[in-house]
């Protein structure tokens, strides 16, 4: 993986289950190591999280579990994630499932997607990708609520996650789509260098060809809708990416 450091839940959506218990994740790998090591990054979001490391331990986890979410790596032991992903949508077919797998082709992915994977995410990868993945793919169930704390605040920069809606010093900011998600990304790591590389993965993901130049054309449209008439907040590191830091 890209880095070992485990997200903190501060500061973000306290996303729950509706009975106010906290979400439930399993997480399914072999590799006992690496899934130690997402089911930490994951509890420090408050949830509690179950494991499996092979295709039949998983399945009866699940019904034992009853999880919000699955963690599911494609290759294991016994049977594939594909077939895990089968069996588990015959009694939960709304179940949102983030594949976690060393295998990045193409025909892999799609066939991730078509057995019925919410998203993908290829090894190495960070925990914080992971974690914010997974996030967003708990919101687009509606399987979870969030508390009062879904609202991101950088200095005079408001962004709130469930009416998707943006104020900077009280002024009403109309986004698109991918405009939001960009920004969204941007406040979620405030004063910190994010790559071209690191937000085409974020934001764009498998969906879009990689050109790096989309970025910086998606960076402009935002500073004239954030920055125009006001002190800049989105700044560009020559050579290393963009940082949206307090006015």
């Amino acid at each position: 993986m890209t880095s070992t450091k485990a997200t903190s839940g501060r500061g973000r959506a306290d996303l729950r289950r509706p009975d106010g218990s906290p979400v439930r994740v399993l997480v399914v790998d072999d590799e006992r190591s690496l899934a130690e090591l997402v089911s930490m990054a994951l509890r420090m979001e408050g949830w509690e999280i179950r494991s499996a490391e092979n295709g039949m331990e998983a399945v009866r986890v699940a019904r034992e579990f009853r999880p919000d979410a699955v963690v599911l790596d494609v290759m294991l032991p016994d049977f594939s994630g594909l077939e895990v992903i089968s069996r588990l949508r015959t009694e939960a077919p709304n179940l949102p499932v983030l594949f976690l797998t060393a295998r990045d082709a193409v025909e892999d992915r799609i066939a991730g997607l078509t057995a019925g994977g919410d998203d993908y995410v290829t090894k190495p990868f960070s925990l914080e990708e992971v974690v914010l993945r997974l996030r967003a793919l708990l919101r687009r169930s509606h399987v979870v609520s969030a508390g009062a704390g879904s609202t991101l605040t950088v200095g005079d920069l408001t962004l709130d996650e469930d009416s998707r809606e943006v104020h900077r010093g009280g002024e009403w900011i109309s986004l698109t789509a991918t405009e939001f998600e960009l920004l969204r990304f941007l406040m979620r790591n405030p004063k910190r260098v994010l790559s071209k590389a690191q937000i085409l993965d974020r934001v764009w993901s498998y969906d879009f060809g990689g050109q790096a130049n989309i970025v910086e054309l998606y960076i402009s449209y935002l500073r004239k809708k954030i920055d125009a008439g006001r002190e800049p907040m989105i700044h560009t590191r020559r050579g290393a990416g963009y940082v949206l830091k307090p006015a």
